[in-house]
């Protein structure tokens, strides 16, 4: 499968990249800048998010977003989700897998959101958490192409591959004592595995240890 991966030197960009590779996929890093991509053997494409189209892309099976903007800027990423969609719509390939934040996830069975919780409100990346929730909303009412959405459990760290992970649909995956967490190596087999089984198109998963 021939994936293309944009952010592919950021920390959750360069995991996936790591796990599709290993995996005997064709990986693209698509990155503004070439030089940071430390395994010289991955073809590129340096381009920012902004500037990408459709030709560009056109060859993948699979386009994955790993794009990350600093706090200051996180309309960024509902901006960029905006630019992939115009880009996108009308084509079948490839099929967008972005990785989502957790703040659009669900708490409880009234549609309470992460994002709507008093703690979340007070956090210092709410506007990320914002922004990333628009980014879905966008996607489910304008994008006519197949697209996943995966969002990560509240806690998002590099750590350990286990090689398991719980997936949910729209609600936040938590294990037994209430904490909600997940590492990017997991996460990455989580998307690696959409990827070959496009288990999830057009919507939305949450995934998780339990």
């Amino acid at each position: 499968m021939k994936i293309g991966i944009i952010g592919a030197t950021g920390r959750t960009g360069s995991r996936i990249l790591t796990e599709a590779k290993n995996r005997g996929h064709e990986v693209t890093a698509i990155i503004r800048n070439a030089s940071k991509l430390e395994d010289k053997s991955i073809p590129t494409i340096e381009k920012d998010i902004f500037s990408l189209t459709k030709e560009d892309v056109a060859t993948f099976d699979v386009l994955v977003d790993a794009f990350s903007a600093p706090i200051e800027a996180s309309e960024n990423h509902w901006k960029s989700i905006d630019h992939l969609i115009t880009e996108l719509n009308g084509t079948t390939k490839p099929r967008l897998i972005v990785v989502g934040g957790a703040a659009s996830s669900l708490v409880d069975d009234k549609g309470t959101r992460v994002l709507d919780t008093p703690s979340f409100k007070e956090a210092p990346y709410y506007a990320t958490g914002a922004a990333q929730t628009i980014q879905l909303d966008h996607l489910k009412s304008d994008a006519t192409f197949d697209w996943t959405f995966i969002s990560p459990a509240g806690l998002f760290e590099p750590g350990k591959r286990t090689g398991t992970y719980t997936t949910g649909t729209d609600e936040l995956i938590v294990d037994a004592n209430g904490n909600s967490y997940i590492s990017m190596e997991d996460y990455a087999i989580a998307l690696v595995d959409e990827a070959e089984n496009a288990k999830h198109v057009r919507a939305r998963f949450t995934v998780g240890q339990q």
